[in-house]
């Protein structure tokens, strides 16, 4: 429960440290009092959104600070699961700086909003006007049943499934999807993959064959040139092996006479060797030229349906063909993956539908054993508060959807009178209605829900007399359990408090503030007693304030 609430340089307060006890408190002042603003700066605490329109003086920042005794409500797990030291006394404190930015503390250890958030559900429940409208609303209605039910384990293993499902549902769409795609083309990509395969291409092929092309296509020439070169080095008289031979002999003559001439000697000898190196080449290539008009036929296919697939795929390489023949391959290979894992997610999404549905039967049973004890428990209430010929026709319908929460769809209907036909709440209840409706309901979840603290902000809207007494009542016997706060401008509800806090308004200089102050005994009679008569007190409204209070 929280125990001390400080707050400094924030909208109409300029610096307010209040304690809290355990039990039933109310809260009044006038409208504009500030009422709302100890509700936003608990918001703060319990992180909500600041901005710097919160902050009372733009040059200072604003600090929130707020005290909760945890130790009963099993908190451990989170604060070790988020590494923060678990204090018995748990202290939050939310800074905004000058600069916009925001902070926040647990325990003096920084922390963002989303832990902040997370803590605050397992501490406190503020309940306003708007959240009383929301009644109506079927997501709230299967909260209140799956609370009395005791679904909320199940229905977190029911979404934590229903998030995978979702995800291999998606996942298996795209899947069909691209096998679609791939069998529109599969059977083009199969042809030009038969084409490729057929063509046995190899990696520097085409250069190959295109100098044996060069070579068989001109072989005349070639035999013709070879030959005759072989023919002027080899002639007896002119030729150029004998005239080399000859200049040797000519050199190793005067060859001692001079290192000169020892010189020229060796390379002209060098000259020779290598002279005869070639004409042994020359020799053996005139061999090897051959004419093959058979042979030549064949390269110029190839060479031609090499040429044709280039065309064809738009490359100029055989390396580009056979990557584009890798490519056509994957492709294959991948339809024949989607195909497996398209079987595979199939039978996955299977097993999870049938799981699914034995959560969300589990699910149904639960609720439906809840209905008739949340119905009893609602007329029982209510009829305390001047409803007596309340009734609740609540069905909860088995569907083929999946819904968050389960399979089930809801028709929460309600009559409030005897005669009256059957309507949905927003149709047919009235605001006053309403609100001992939504009161009713947190006094029941209460027996349910381990949650410390509960505020009502203005839940008396549209009822008085005899029916606030008993709200004011209902109110203070859920305040065994747990802390209670109610924001109120009746003034039989917050004589039922154990203590009572005023919120007011107050001009000093030019400047406006507000305060919340704890009344003593003598104060809250005055207090109630303006509620009752309005700012003059009379003598009578004083022991009707007395009445009330005792």
């Amino acid at each position: 429960m929280i125990t001390s609430l400080s707050i400094k340089n924030y909208a109409l307060i300029e610096k307010l440290t209040i304690d809290f006890s355990k039990g039933f408190s109310t809260i009044t002042g006038e409208t504009g009092a500030g009422k709302s603003i100890i509700l936003g700066a608990i918001g703060l605490v319990l992180g909500k959104r600041a901005d710097l329109s919160s902050l009372k003086n733009k040059e200072e920042k604003c600090i929130i600070e707020a005290q909760f005794e945890i130790s009963k409500y099993n908190l451990l797990p989170f604060f070790e699961a988020n590494d923060l030291d678990f204090e018995n006394d748990t202290i939050i404190r939310r800074e905004i700086l000058p600069s916009g930015k925001s902070r926040a503390f647990i325990n003096d250890s920084p922390v963002n909003l989303q832990e902040l958030q997370e803590l605050s559900l397992y501490l406190i429940d503020i309940h306003s006007q708007q959240q009383t409208q929301e009644l109506s609303d079927e997501n709230v209605q299967f909260k209140i049943i799956d609370a009395i039910a005791g679904n909320k384990n199940i229905i977190l293993e029911y979404q934590s499934l229903l998030k995978s499902f979702k995800a291999d549902k998606a996942k298996l769409t795209a899947l069909l999807k691209k096998q679609t795609d791939f069998n529109k083309e599969q059977e083009y990509n199969s042809f030009l993959l038969s084409e490729l395969v057929v063509a046995n291409l190899k990696s520097g092929e085409q250069e190959t064959l295109e100098a044996e092309f060069e070579q068989l296509n001109n072989v005349e020439i070639i035999k013709e040139s070879i030959d005759k070169a072989l023919a002027i080095a080899n002639d007896e008289q002119l030729g150029v092996m004998n005239n080399l031979k000859e200049i040797k002999v000519s050199l190793q003559k005067i060859a001692p006479f001079a290192v000169d001439y020892q010189n020229l000697l060796e390379r002209i000898s060098s000259i020779t060797i290598e002279f005869d190196d070639i004409l042994e080449e020359l020799n053996r290539s005139s061999e090897k030229v051959i004419s093959d008009p058979e042979q030549l036929d064949l390269i110029s296919q190839k060479l031609q349906l090499i040429f044709n697939l280039q065309k064809k795929h738009q490359v100029n390489t055989v390396d580009q063909l056979l990557e584009i023949q890798g490519i056509l391959e994957g492709l294959v290979l991948e339809l024949g993956n989607i195909e497996e894992e398209i079987i595979l997610l199939t039978n996955s999404i299977t097993e999870e539908t049938e799981k699914l549905d034995s959560y969300a039967i589990i699910i149904n049973k639960n609720r439906q054993k809840a209905i008739p004890v949340l119905s009893e428990k609602l007329v029982a209430i209510l009829g305390s508060l001047g409803m007596p010929n309340v009734r609740f026709k609540i069905d909860c319908i088995a569907s083929q959807n999946y819904f968050q929460n389960g399979k089930d769809e809801l028709q929460f209907l309600f009559s409030a009178n005897k005669g009256t036909d059957f309507g949905l709440l927003k149709k047919v209840a009235s605001g006053g209605e309403m609100s001992r409706i939504m009161l009713a309901v947190k006094a029941i979840l209460a027996q349910y829900s381990k949650l410390p603290t509960l505020i009502f902000d203005e839940i008396d809207t549209g009822v008085s007399g005899e029916i606030a007494i008993r709200m004011g009542e209902i109110m203070k016997e859920m305040s065994r359990e747990m802390q209670i706060f109610a924001i109120t401008h009746l003034p039989q509800i917050a004589a039922k408090g154990d203590a009572h806090f005023k919120v007011a308004k107050a001009t000093i200089g030019d400047d406006t503030q507000s305060e919340l102050r704890l009344l003593n005994a003598e104060d809250r009679v005055i207090e109630i007693a303006q509620m009752l008569s309005g700012t003059t007190v009379s003598e009578s409204a004083l022991n009707h304030a007395k009445a009330l209070l005792n």
